[in-house]
C-alpha cells in the first residue's frame, strides 16, 4: 500500500515551531508500506520555524498579521501534484493544521478555538476523492484494517 503522510507525523522537524508530531503507532503501521512524506508549508517556501498561522476569512494569516495565503496555496498545490503523481491508497494528515486539517481547523482568532473545516491541502485531496485520514483517527483505522 502506498501512503502519503504529513512529514511532521513521520518525525520531520517541519512544524511552525521547529518540532514534529512523530506518531509512533502510525510509523509502526507504515513499516510494511511505501511512505511518501509531504509538508505543504515547506513546499510553499515557508521557513522552519515560522510564526503560527490560521485561516481568517478565507486567507491564511500568521501571528504577525502577515497574509501568507500565497505560500500556503502554492504549497498545497505542490503537495497535491505529488498526490496526483503517486496516486496513494491512503493519505494521513495532521489534525487542525491550516494546510492538513481534515475535520477541524483553528477559528482564526489565535485563541485555540476549533471549528469544523479543512486545511488547504486536505481540501484538495478530499475534493478529488482520495481516502484521507486524520491522525487522531489512526487507532480506529488500525482496529478496522
Amino acid at each position: 500500500m502506498k501512503v502519503i503522510v504529513s512529514a511532521c507525523l513521520a518525525g520531520d522537524n517541519c512544524k511552525y515551531n521547529g518540532g514534529n508530531n512523530l506518531d509512533q503507532k502510525m510509523m509502526e503501521f507504515l513499516q510494511a508500506h511505501e511512505i511518501i512524506k509531504v509538508c505543504p508549508e515547506v513546499l510553499g517556501g515557508l521557513p522552519t520555524p515560522r510564526p503560527s498561522a490560521e485561516i481568517v476569512d478565507g486567507n491564511v494569516m500568521n501571528t504577525e498579521g502577515k497574509n501568507i495565503t500565497k505560500e500556503f496555496t502554492l504549497g498545497a498545490q505542490k503537495a497535491f501534484k505529488t498526490v496526483q503523481k503517486e496516486n496513494p491508497d491512503l493519505i494521513i494528515l495532521q489534525s487542525r493544521s491550516p494546510s492538513c486539517g481534515i475535520k477541524q481547523i483553528y477559528d482564526g482568532t489565535f485563541s485555540g478555538k476549533k471549528i469544523p473545516g479543512h486545511g488547504l491541502f486536505a481540501n484538495l485531496c478530499i475534493k478529488a476523492g482520495y481516502k484521507v485520514l486524520d491522525i487522531e483517527d489512526i487507532d480506529d483505522y488500525l482496529s478496522h484494517n
